[in-house]
Formats: structure tokens, sequence, C-alpha cells
């Protein structure tokens, strides 16, 4: 029986390649999402760089901005970007999904030519067989992992996180550092209170300067004298 399905050596191991390497985009996929939800639960503390560059770069555009108006938007456009070993998760899935299809293609093809050759049905059932175990392989894994349940997960950790965590904490910090600012301005405060007890002039010299000379006030003094009696 194994013999019929190496009787086509070659399309049997590029059939096989196709669709390891495609089981193996969807697995790469799932760890990392996996490891990128537990650092979500751990966010304060996490060394993971990309969430650390996220949480940078939100602290930056509240702090331009004062607010972001978006947090659901901001966080679609993070998980766009992320990457591994340079390619971005978003492209291995379609990889992984193109792998697959191109396995049945494959399997197709030397289905046909075995049909060419007049083979027999025996001889021509193996395609059949490997792309239908590989589809049903292929599905099987995708909904162990369960990549879009996983995606959908992550987004909405950090969402909460980003909106109700830090946003919070950047909050408290410029409340903080608004009370902070007038103690640090108290010691000029007090050397100017120590100063007008000194006897040196408060106000501009508008509110210091008299407001009738010498001689104005003692003309308006004999004015009143006369208009009184």
């Amino acid at each position: 029986m194994l013999a019929i399905f190496f009787q086509h050596k070659n399309f049997m191991t590029g059939i096989m390649t196709l669709l390891i390497c495609s089981i193996i985009c969807q697995i790469v996929m799932g760890v990392i999402y996996h490891r990128l939800i537990w650092e979500t639960e751990h966010m304060s503390t996490t060394t993971n760089k990309s969430l650390q560059q996220l949480k940078l770069k939100f602290s930056g555009c509240r702090k331009i901005n004062e607010r972001v108006s978006n947090v659901p938007v901001f966080v679609d456009r993070f998980m766009s970007h992320i990457k591994v070993g340079g390619i971005p998760l978003s492209i291995l899935k379609h990889l992984s999904g193109q792998l697959m299809l191109l396995s049945v293609l494959v399997a197709g093809i030397g289905a046909c030519l075995a049909i060419i050759h007049n083979e027999s049905f025996f001889q021509i059932a193996p395609f059949y067989v490997i792309s239908f175990l590989g589809l049903y392989c292929y599905f099987a894994v995708s909904s162990l992992i369960d990549i879009p349940g996983k995606i959908n997960i992550l987004r909405i950790n950090l969402v909460d996180y980003l909106e109700n965590h830090l946003a919070n904490r950047l909050e408290q910090t410029e409340l903080d550092m608004q009370l902070i600012s007038p103690e640090e301005k108290k010691p000029a405060g007090q050397k100017f209170e120590q100063k007008t007890e000194a006897g040196c002039p408060v106000g501009t010299d508008k509110d210091t300067a008299p407001v009738f000379s010498g001689a104005e006030a003692e003309e308006l003094e004999l004015l009143l004298q006369e208009f009184l009696l």
C-alpha cells in the first residue's frame, strides 16, 4: 500500500513539504499570539520589545495630543506590524493558506499526469487521499490554534490596558506634576514675603506713588474747609 503512495515520489515529497510548511506557519503564529496574550496579562512588567514600544508610543501620543481619540484603531495598527523574523504575521497567515492551496494544486497536477499516462485508479488514488488528509490536518490544526480568537483576545487586552490602566496612570502623573509645580515655586513666594516685611515696595509704582502732591493736598484742604464753613 505504501509502495503505491511512493510510486510518484517527487510529487508526494513536494505535496508533503508544502503541507508541513503550511501547518508550521499556523503553529508559529499560534505560539507568537499566545506569548503576546500572556505578556499582556503582565503589561506593567513586560520585557517584550514590541509591547514596550507600544506603551512608549501611546505615552508619546498622549503628551502630544493630550488624548488618543480612537484606541482600537491605534491597537489594530500595532497588531498589523507584529513581525517574526522580519515577516509580518498577517503575511505569514496568508502564506500558510497559499502553501496549502499549492499542495492541492500539485496533487491535482500529479493526478492529471497519471490519468494522461493511463495509470490505474489505485495509482491515481494516493493524490486524492493525500489532498483530503492534508486539508483535514490543515483545518484541524487551524481550529485548534484558533488564530482569529487569539487575535481578538490580544486586541481586547491591549485596548483594556491602554484605556483603563495606562491612560489613567498618565493622567494621574500629570495631576501629580501640577501639584508638585506650585510647591517648587513656594521658595520664590517666601522670598517675596520676606522682602515685603523688610519694607520693600509691593506692586507697581502706580500703586505706591501718592495721589496728590503736598501743595495740591493743602489747596484741597482749604477748599473743603471753605465749603464746609
